[in-house]
């Protein structure tokens, strides 16, 4: 796990944390994904922003992606849940008992944006089951 910094390649097995205050894009070069990080306007009044990643995640990976939402409040990230969902990309978010704030999960629930509902404890199967 890292904080991501501009063009980090994206390779499994290593999370890529967002920085504080600046975005972080999913974008793509060939069959390499990398992070984009950058300035900008805040977005769901966040930055950064799940729904700038999300989008990013929908346009430059589309079905090679699963996406998943957990606890927080507010509807950051439910909009671009759904378009990355619309990509064909699969996508898991965390059921409500499991939550200590279920807002998040819930607005991607409401707007179609969930492939499956699940458990914190059951979440980083589901991964490794969908991300082939």
């Amino acid at each position: 796990m890292k904080e991501a910094a501009n063009n980090d390649t994206v390779v499994r097995g290593r999370a890529l944390i967002a920085p504080g205050n600046h975005h972080t894009l999913l974008k793509r070069s060939g069959a390499r994904y990398y992070v984009e990080v950058k300035d900008g306007p805040l977005v769901s009044r966040h930055r950064p922003s799940v729904d700038v990643l999300f989008r990013s995640a929908a346009r430059y990976g589309g079905k090679n992606v699963v996406g998943v939402i957990m606890t927080g409040m507010g509807d950051d990230g439910a909009q671009g849940m759904l378009e990355m969902k619309e990509a064909g990309a699969f996508t898991i978010a965390q059921d409500e008992a499991s939550c200590i704030v279920f807002g998040m999960p819930n607005e991607a629930i409401k707007r179609g944006g969930v492939d499956l509902v699940r458990p914190l404890s059951a979440i980083a199967s589901e991964v490794l089951r969908h991300a082939g």
